[in-house]
Order: C-alpha cells, then sequence, then structure tokens
C-alpha cells in the first residue's frame, strides 16, 4: 500500500470538519417536536445551570410543559425571568408553561428556562448529558441536552462567536 503525503494546511482542515459544531438534535413526542435541547458550561463548584429548548405543538390540543431533570442535578424547576425597573426578576412557574396547537414556546437564556439546582459535576463545553422534559400530556420524554460555552445565547454558538450574556445562573445561589 502506498503512502500519500498531505500538505499540513490540508490536513488540519479536515481535522477542523470533522471536529466541526454539534449538530442540532431534534426530539418528538407526538405532536410535540422538542428542537435542540441544551444547557451552558458551568464552572467548577457552581450549583445552578440553565436548560433551554423549543417546544412546538403540532397537534390540535394543549400541552403544558411542567419541568425536566438532568442526570447531573439533584432537582429541576421551571423558571421565568423578566426586568422590572431595571432589575432582572426570576421566579419559578408552578403551573408550568403552557404550550399551545399550533405555538412554539422558546426556553432561552434571560427568558423562560429550565432551572437546574444541586449540581452533582459541572457541565462540560462539548458533552451531552442526558435528560428528560417532563409534559402534563406527553409525559416523559428523554432528550440529551447539548452543553455549549459558558457564554453561548444560543445553541451552536462557541467561544468568540457571541458576547457574553447579561445573565449566567452558573456563578448564582437562588436560594433553592
Amino acid at each position: 500500500m502506498r503512502s500519500i503525503a498531505l500538505p499540513a494546511a490540508l490536513l488540519l482542515a479536515l481535522g477542523l470538519a470533522a471536529a466541526g459544531p454539534a449538530k442540532a438534535h431534534d426530539y418528538s413526542a407526538g405532536p410535540l417536536k422538542l428542537g435542540h435541547p441544551w444547557s451552558r458550561a458551568t464552572p467548577g463548584g457552581a450549583k445552578v445551570a440553565g436548560g433551554y429548548v423549543t417546544v412546538t405543538n403540532t397537534g390540535s390540543d394543549p400541552d403544558r410543559l411542567t419541568g425536566g431533570s438532568i442526570e447531573a442535578a439533584g432537582r429541576t424547576e421551571l423558571h421565568t425571568m423578566s426586568m422590572e425597573g431595571g432589575v432582572m426578576k426570576m421566579a419559578p412557574l408552578p403551573n408550568g408553561l403552557e404550550v399551545a396547537p399550533g405555538k412554539t414556546v422558546t426556553l432561552a437564556p434571560s427568558g423562560h428556562h429550565l432551572m437546574f439546582m444541586d449540581l452533582k459535576r459541572p457541565l462540560k463545553q462539548g458533552e451531552r448529558v442526558k435528560g428528560t422534559l417532563t409534559f402534563e400530556r406527553a409525559g416523559a420524554v428523554p432528550v440529551e441536552f447539548a452543553v455549549e460555552s459558558l457564554a453561548a445565547k444560543e445553541p451552536g454558538k462557541g467561544p468568540g462567536k457571541e458576547k457574553a450574556s447579561g445573565h449566567d445562573h452558573s456563578g448564582h445561589d437562588h436560594g433553592h
């Protein structure tokens, strides 16, 4: 067999292509379409992290996101965030979040989100963390949360592709 010498630049390009960004991952649960569950990497010692996803209801009946979980957290709550008088406020959504027929609900930084609490270990960029999303009608749906960069504002945005968000849960203790 004959070996072929490849220029270093070509080898680098091939390596970068193979290691490209994490591909979006989607799930379905009946009429619900779940788009790219994700979280941010957390620094060592962090006790909380946020979980994000888009949920589209293609059916004719409403459903309600009531919570979720990841294997790396002791407990999870569904939260909302809002700005009041220049102060960011966060509150649990004990009754969940309705996903009306034909509508999409987006959980994203600085908005509705899952709050993963009592982290057992840091979340590391590039890993996938097994978890579930829980719905009133669809029940518990197994998913994997892709862990993005510490500063990601949306899935698939690595370091240097975005500015740090205005609020990062990883360094906060919300007293829960």
